[in-house]
């Protein structure tokens, strides 16, 4: 039915391949295309034979534009898959501008050397997507995705107005390891050593790192530690989702997380500023990226669960009313079917249901947005098929 690019090789994309292989029915034929081209051909080589979808690989530099454009046009793909660096968005939406073809991703840009994302650089080719008549689907993973297409279901089938939302995620694996990240260390950290933020009142409230914490009783879980932080699906949903008046976003640290990166911040490895090393030019966080255990790897290690959820207060006929909708994942089961930890599962199925709703027609339009901005009922339906199964509770816990 369809062909898909898919741009990356890492542990996000290797789940979605792995999605897309078990869905040949949509995607006929992907093309995995990464700067190292023997990962997508080792891919390739593990699902063949286990699928009807038809695979290809290429390399490509995805800071190189001419060379991507190149490549859409010669494989000529009914939409392109962004898994590749935050940093690389805005190259692969001028390569799919110029060839006219959709765009999907999961994390919103960001520029490399400044520990800053927000939406304003792809929001900018509103007018350009739309005048050449293709989507751009921002934030096609589970923080931002899921937990925004959450929003627009709640609002869709439980809300006149949600006035309230908290965004919890909690990764409650155990890897064994004394310190590592379970996605990519560079920008995991980058993430978390940030100031935090939160939507309040129709401006943004800034907070130190790791000022607010909070504790919270996780379904399937129990009490976690959890802390405030800054994430980008705040600021689209503020924009998207009517009556909001605070937005704010949670995510669970361990203490031996938390004293290692304080270390590693006191003596400078957090640092994106260049410095000068045996008369080269190193930035101290890629250093550390590079001797730090490949999330990838940690799959066959990590044991436990994740849970990851909104919780909703807001109005119903006149009424308060609450709202938690969350899905619970555990590491070992999605190593057993895809080789992978948890948290590149439920990123990797968002993402190759998002690129199923453009490539199927299901969602289309236009222009750039943020996939709260389409019907949620389709990509929810899809989520219980494709291994995201998720719960509603209408009596939380709410967090103060």
């Amino acid at each position: 039915m369809a062909k898909l690019l898919i741009i990356g090789c890492g542990g996000v994309a290797s789940v979605a391949i792995h999605k897309c292989c078990q869905n040949s029915e949509v995607f006929e034929e992907i093309c995995i295309a990464s700067r190292t081209k023997s990962k997508c051909d080792a891919l390739k080589e593990k699902l063949e034979g286990t699928t009807k979808t038809k695979i290809t690989t290429a390399q490509v530099d995805a800071d190189d534009v001419p060379a991507l454009v190149e490549l859409i046009r010669k494989v000529q793909p009914d939409a392109v898959l962004n898994l590749a660096l935050p940093y690389q968005d805005l190259h692969i939406m001028d390569a799919c501008l110029e060839c006219k073809v959709d765009y999907i991703d999961t994390a919103n840009y960001e520029p490399e050397d400044t520990a800053k994302f927000e939406y304003k650089w792809q929001w900018d080719y509103r007018d350009r997507y739309k005048e050449a008549g293709i989507t751009a689907l921002l934030g096609s993973g589970f923080d931002p995705g899921v937990t925004s297409v959450f929003s627009a279901y709640a609002l869709k089938h439980y809300f006149d107005e949600i006035n309230y939302i908290d965004i919890l995620d909690c990764n409650a694996g155990d890897h064994g390891y004394p310190f590592a990240t379970n996605f990519n260390p560079e920008i995991n950290i980058r993430e978390v050593s940030a100031k935090g933020s939160y939507w309040e009142d129709g401006h943004w409230v800034e907070t130190e790192p790791m000022e607010i914490k909070r504790v919270y009783n996780f379904p399937e879980i129990g009490e976690k530690d959890m802390y405030l932080l800054h994430h980008e699906e705040i600021e689209s949903l503020a924009l998207n989702i009517p009556g909001i008046k605070r937005i704010r976003f949670f995510m669970t640290f361990g203490q031996s997380y938390l004293t290692h990166l304080k270390c590693l911040e006191n003596v400078g490895m957090t640092s994106i500023e260049p410095i000068m090393y045996e008369g080269k030019e190193i930035i101290p966080l890629q250093f550390l990226k590079a001797v730090l255990p490949d999330p990838s790897s940690l799959g066959p290690r990590t044991k436990g669960k994740t849970n990851i959820g909104c919780i909703f207060i807001g109005k119903k006929d006149g009424k308060e009313k609450t709202l938690y909708i969350y899905n619970t994942c555990d590491h070992q089961e999605c190593y057993k079917e895809v080789g992978s930890q948890a948290v590149a599962y439920t990123t990797g199925v968002p993402a190759m249901i998002g690129a199923m709703m453009l490539v199927t027609g299901t969602w289309k339009g236009p222009g750039v947005f943020n996939i709260e901005e389409f019907d949620p009922d389709p990509f929810m339906d899809a989520l219980n098929k494709w291994g995201l199964p998720w719960k509603i509770s209408e009596n939380p816990d709410l967090v103060d």
